[in-house]
């Protein structure tokens, strides 16, 4: 035991920090098992410290941890390859719902242009029968008054002819008098 306290072997042993709560009188007996813990888990089966053994140990599981971290990162980009691809299945369908809905509004709003542009059309039309009634009644009461004008100038036209017949009456009469 006395060669395990060397101080080359002190130099192969891991050293440990003392916490505040470690320096109390009840922990030293507690860190001193821990350290002969440590100590017989190094000695092999005869009692000697086997450096090649603990190094060979150490080694394997290292490897054994590298394979576990190798095995893990594998399955982190597997899990991370599913998660992207059920993130851009899930974005994709949200773009496609995105794509019907731009279409539905889309076609609503040619909808409404459309009624926008058949009312415009029809106060468009109200407004040209509006201005052809206008136009109408202006022409009828035209023609109203041309009637009446044609009817005044046929009671002259009578009138004339008559007082036309009633002077040559009279000249008749005034050539039979005066012979």
């Amino acid at each position: 035991m006395s060669s395990l306290l060397s101080p080359r072997n002190a130099k192969d042993q891991p050293r440990t920090t003392k916490s505040l709560s470690d320096s109390s009188p009840t922990t030293p007996s507690l860190t001193s098992r821990g350290l002969k813990h440590e100590r017989v888990s190094r000695l092999d089966s005869s009692g000697a410290y086997d450096r090649e053994a603990y190094d060979a140990r150490r080694e394997n599981r290292m490897a054994a941890r590298k394979k576990a971290e190798e095995e893990a990162g594998c399955t982190d980009y597997k899990k991370m390859y599913e998660e992207a691809m059920s993130t851009n299945e899930r974005l994709k369908s949200r773009l496609q719902g995105s794509k019907q809905e731009l279409v539905l509004v889309q076609t609503q709003l040619e909808k409404v242009t459309q009624r926008k542009i058949t009312m415009t059309e029809r106060s468009n039309e109200r407004s040209m029968l509006e201005k052809e009634k206008r136009e109408t009644r202006v022409l009828q009461k035209k023609i109203s008054d041309m009637e009446d004008e044609v009817k005044i100038q046929t009671e002259l036209q009578n009138e004339n002819q008559r007082l036309k017949d009633e002077n040559g009456a009279l000249i008749r009469v005034i050539s039979k008098l005066s012979k």
